[in-house]
């Protein structure tokens, strides 16, 4: 008896899986979706967020989510039976209020979508403490080196008090090659994937797995303007633009940290 509870139990578990990456796949292939899929082959979400771990379940927070890329996936994921806090610039901002625009111009997908204030290294209103499951944040990371490492030690230890124990940090950073130098600033975009784990570990989290989904080795990392330098922004604009697009977007580190 206790061998058919089992299986049932696990074949319930395995069915709810089987559900939610279904639920996730129809949210990325989603009419709404219809402009920015056609970068998903550089950001693959699924398998990223896969990966993370995510569950409908959950309160995610995304950490400066910019025009609402990832917000298109997972505030429609998350709305009916977990929760997306997007955690961006203050509200009287132009970002923010763009952003504010673009979730309530569709509340059908956005309507429970809840904002919130993150700007390292003065304001971390991000949530309560302990009640995140997860924290993603994506190609983010290079623009809070410039603070100073004791500043972005604190971002990380920021980030660690809003998730439960056991709650998951979701990194994806350009990836810097180890034998380059990465300045005081990161200037160029890229970071060494060494130095994030050593910063995040340094704050309480444990890295718990890698993975090479965004990686691209037709990047080398040493481009004249930085990773800005490749698409989507394509900073020397015409000069050597097929060079580029024939590299296509940087090369990733996609990091999946716990919380200790």
């Amino acid at each position: 008896m206790k061998r058919l509870i089992l299986a049932a139990l696990l074949a319930a578990s395995a069915a709810g899986a089987v559900q939610a990456d279904d639920a996730l796949k129809a949210v990325i292939a989603g009419e709404h979706r219809a402009t920015n899929a056609a970068r998903d082959g550089a950001r693959h979400p699924y398998e990223t967020l896969t990966f993370f771990g995510i569950k409908p379940t959950m309160t995610v927070v995304e950490l400066v989510p910019g025009g609402g890329w990832y917000t298109e996936i997972l505030a429609p994921y998350l709305r009916d039976k977990g929760k997306y806090i997007a955690a961006g610039q203050a509200p009287e901002k132009k970002g923010a209020q763009a952003l504010r625009a673009k979730l309530d111009a569709n509340p059908a997908l956005y309507g429970k979508a809840v904002t919130a204030v993150f700007e390292p290294p003065s304001r971390y209103e991000i949530a309560p403490a302990g009640s995140a499951d997860m924290v993603l944040t994506f190609r983010n990371l290079h623009n809070w080196v410039g603070n100073g490492e004791a500043a972005l030690q604190t971002t990380f230890k920021e980030i660690h008090k809003v998730l439960k124990p056991g709650g998951v940090l979701g990194v994806v950073e350009h990836r810097l090659p180890a034998a380059m130098q990465q300045d005081e600033k990161a200037s160029s975009g890229y970071m060494h994937e060494a130095y994030v784990i050593k910063m995040a570990e340094s704050a309480g989290f444990k890295l718990a797995g890698k993975s090479e989904v965004n990686a691209n080795p037709k990047d080398t990392a040493n481009h004249e303007k930085g990773v800005w330098t490749l698409p989507p922004v394509l900073a020397n604009k015409d000069k050597d633009r097929e060079k580029y697009m024939a590299i296509g977007e940087s090369d990733r580190m996609t990091l999946k940290f716990v919380k200790q």
